[in-house]
């Protein structure tokens, strides 16, 4: 099985990091994976590091796009693999069995999505975990309050994509939640949700990095759901920030971060 990863990035010279990491994963033999790397046109030394990778990046693009959405549905066009993941070039993978525990799950049911789990880390210190976003099985009416999976930890068929189209531009900060949602709950795509810490994510993000913008993104995930026929109110609004809250309290037990 093939799975292609995609990283994003636009002046960002860590992105050796997540390189790094998409290149230490441990796979099957009879797996294999395809690198993509979408950059927007970087201008600060960004493409320089990228080209000291260039022969084990499968993928290399660097031109201006309209942002992380439009420069993800590049790399999903080009890529060649079964299976379709993201990781954003801020982040790592929690460990080098990551994408070898998908694929075995991709391998071991019908699902044509699986995700899992993802904790927040300390900017400037990936080892010191800030927020534990722990997921759970889809089932209907979650995205209704507030719901979405971890889009770092989302990995899709790519025929799903073919069928059910790529990340919509008109939703600037929210166009993962609009995804995820048309997928899982617009689409019925059958979906496996796998208990295990995936992707070690750092705080500061585009939509999290300011009150002003985390407002605009919960406006764009209630204009989603408008689009996608889901019935929600206002308070979704409310809703969503709230369930937030708790992830910032709650950390991986000992026995989770052993096993992984």
């Amino acid at each position: 099985m093939k799975i292609s990863i995609i990283t994003v990035v636009y002046n960002n010279p860590k992105v050796f990091e997540a390189l790094d990491s998409i290149l230490s994963q441990r796979l099957e033999e009879d797996d294999n994976l395809e690198l993509i790397v979408i950059d927007g046109g970087s201008n600060d030394g960004t493409v320089e590091i990228l080209e000291k990778y260039r022969n084990r990046i499968d993928v290399l693009l660097s031109e201006p796009d309209d942002g992380i959405y439009d420069a993800m549905n590049k790399g999903i066009k080009v890529s060649d693999g079964d299976i379709i993941g993201t990781l954003n070039s801020d982040d790592i993978y929690q460990d080098e069995a990551s994408l070898s525990a998908i694929l075995q799950s991709f391998k071991e049911s019908d699902a044509q999505i699986v995700f899992g789990d993802l904790v927040y880390v300390r900017e400037t210190d990936p080892s010191v975990i800030v927020r534990y976003w722990k997921s759970r099985p889809y089932t209907e009416g979650l995205f209704e309050r507030g719901w979405m999976p971890p889009h770092p930890t989302f990995f899709v068929r790519k025929q799903v994509y073919l069928d059910h189209g790529c990340f919509d531009l008109r939703f600037r900060l929210a166009s993962d939640f609009e995804l995820t949602m048309r997928f899982l709950a617009k689409a019925k795509v059958l979906s496996l949700y796998i208990p295990r810490i995936i992707v070690r994510m750092r705080m500061g993000g585009a939509t999290n990095n300011s009150l002003i913008n985390i407002l605009k993104g919960n406006l764009e995930s209630y204009r989603a759901c408008k689009k996608n026929n889901l019935k929600v109110s206002l308070l979704f609004v409310v809703f969503k920030i709230l369930s937030r809250i708790p992830q910032f309290f709650k950390r991986p037990n000992a026995v989770i971060m052993e096993k992984q």
